[in-house]
């Protein structure tokens, strides 16, 4: 547990914030190209080494986030290492890359854009990632319930930011309907997630401080849509104060 307290929400920015944040750039985005590299090396010797090497590189920010920039994170109850849906808060980039350094080789549900980035979508796509194609019907839907099904029977969890994209601190967002559609058709437990991200880890120029991660109470399938939204909702801005 760390004593220093998180940055205001509008607390201004100080030079030695930027310094940080330019270092941070730098370093991470520097060792990010070597990670695609070595992911392509990876997958010449199988999944377990690619999944291993994403791994590493998810570890890489969160230490240089420690070390760098002086973020900590803490993680309030117990993430899962099973087949469920998690349900987590988007305030920033953060809580995404931290993914696979947070629970064991997590399914991922990125935007179709994102997928496409070069080095990074391929490597995405082959560590295993269930690609959300928004507005093209229902055929897109049937791909990615079979592709989500499949890694939860693996015992992969799955990890869907149920806002549908990064949210100022302060908002809370109705979930987009997408959400409860998945959770029906998937029919899998939902476990909630709330972080505080946004007030540290901004667009640009990052600030030192906690960032805590906080495990809701698990919510089973075949509950109606309006009361799986409340009870989600609720606990994903449990934070958000």
């Amino acid at each position: 547990m760390n004593d220093t307290p998180a940055a205001p929400k509008h607390a201004r920015s100080t030079p030695g914030d930027v310094l940080r944040s330019l270092v941070f750039y730098a370093a991470f985005y520097l060792g990010t190209v070597v990670m695609v590299i070595a992911c392509f090396v990876a997958s010449l010797l199988g999944d377990e080494a690619l999944r291993r090497t994403v791994r590493g590189w998810s570890r890489m920010h969160r230490w240089m986030a420690r070390y760098i920039l002086g973020i900590r994170i803490t993680i309030e109850g117990d993430l899962p290492d099973e087949g469920v849906l998690v349900a987590i808060k988007h305030e920033s980039f953060f809580e995404a890359i931290d993914l696979p350094a947070q629970m064991h080789e997590p399914a991922p549900f990125p935007k179709a854009e994102l997928a496409e980035i070069p080095g990074w979508g391929w490597a995405a796509r082959r560590y295993g990632a269930v690609v959300v194609q928004r507005g093209e019907g229902a055929k897109a839907l049937r791909a990615m319930v079979t592709s989500a099904r499949g890694f939860a029977a693996q015992g992969r969890p799955l990890a869907i930011f149920p806002e549908g994209t990064r949210v100022p601190t302060g908002q809370r967002p109705p979930l987009q309907a997408g959400f409860a559609g998945l959770y029906k058709l998937l029919a899998l437990p939902v476990v909630p997630v709330a972080v505080n991200s946004g007030r540290l880890y901004h667009r640009r120029w990052k600030k030192p401080g906690l960032i805590t991660l906080r495990v809701g109470n698990r919510i089973e399938p075949g509950l109606p849509r309006e009361e799986v939204e409340a009870r989600v909702h609720a606990a994903i801005n449990a934070l958000n104060i």
